[in-house]
């Protein structure tokens, strides 16, 4: 068997605009279009990382604290924060642009959860993750606390399941 490589993970960053057919009556965007934003960054971070084809497994502790209107511009940020064999939890946040003083304004987090696949489309082996500052040692903690309590519950589930088959 072979040793795994170390590598460090890179920030990837995307922008868009809030249109009109991505909101509600209101000027609120659909959460759901939000999340796709969100999970195509997180795979782009992910496919740089591992260097392979990825694919969603999960989405957990979304976080929608600010709203985003029709017409914002939305700067959404993913990295790779945690990895196991073959998957990697990848942090992503959306900024709304507010330019000026105001700047850049934390709208929305989530970890998600990706697979890396080979050619046959069989789970592949990922590099381990380098991590170096005080910033990303506290990302990769929350990450893996968010892992353990997501084990936690699939095995609560999995219970209550079997308790009324």
């Amino acid at each position: 068997m072979t040793e795994r490589i170390k590598k460090k993970a890179e920030e990837i960053e995307t922008w868009n605009f809030v249109f009109p057919n991505q909101s509600n009556p209101y000027g609120n965007m659909f959460g759901g279009e939000l999340l796709a934003i969100m999970d195509t960054t997180a795979a782009m971070a992910a496919i740089r990382y591992a260097e392979k084809t990825v694919s969603t497994a999960s989405v957990e502790r979304v976080i929608f604290k600010k709203p985003i209107f029709v017409g914002d511009r939305i700067k959404t940020v993913a990295k790779v924060v945690l990895v196991g064999r073959t998957s990697m939890m990848v942090r992503t946040d959306v900024f709304v642009d507010k330019g000026g003083a105001e700047g850049d304004v934390l709208s929305t987090t989530a970890h998600f959860t990706l697979v890396a696949f080979d050619e046959e489309r069989v789970p592949s082996e990922v590099p381990e993750l380098i991590i170096e500052t005080d910033k990303e040692k506290k990302q990769s903690e929350l990450a893996q606390q968010i892992k353990d309590h997501v084990g936690r519950r699939e095995v609560r589930i999995k219970e209550v399941v079997e308790k009324w088959k």
